[in-house]
């Protein structure tokens, strides 16, 4: 883990920060959708968690959970690029699975692009589990993979 790393709540002065990495790192060659109005509602939203590490003070994650009544659906993680590698998702993800189950949820759905290996990847680490593909799920020509991950279900 890294010193220094602290995982809570997304603030307001966050929002511009979150709607940028979202465009850059994980919406790039979609329309924006995660846009700073966007970002501040999720902030309102009682149903929704914006968590955000931040190592040093500064902001080197985030990830945006909403929850139901039996299940949650990750909506977004990105790690800053220079910043990966070094567990920061990992923690992203801790504190929201287990955010999950204080809520009394126990399981995780989420999607990625097909083609995005690393995150297919990195979500393994975790536990997830591909559970269904999706052709054109990110628009023509842009297929996805549904992933999911039980977290009563204790390895």
């Amino acid at each position: 883990m890294i010193a220094d790393l602290e995982i809570g709540l997304a603030r307001p002065g966050d929002v511009r920060r979150i709607a940028t990495m979202s465009r850059d790192l994980i919406e790039q060659g979609l329309d924006w959708r995660w846009t700073p109005p966007r970002i501040t509602a999720a902030l309102h939203d009682p149903a929704v968690n914006v968590a955000v590490a931040r190592e040093r003070g500064e902001l080197a994650g985030f990830g945006i959970m909403q929850y139901k009544d039996d299940e949650a659906h990750l909506l977004l993680l990105a790690v800053d690029p220079a910043r990966r590698r070094k567990g920061i998702g990992r923690a992203l993800m801790q504190w929201l699975e287990a955010t999950a189950l204080t809520a009394g949820i126990g399981l995780i759905r989420l999607e990625a692009r097909t083609g995005n290996a690393e995150a297919r990847a990195f979500y393994r680490k975790l536990g997830y589990l591909e559970i269904k593909s999706v052709p054109g799920l990110y628009g023509p020509g842009e297929d996805g993979v549904r992933i999911a991950k039980d977290l009563w279900l204790r390895e």
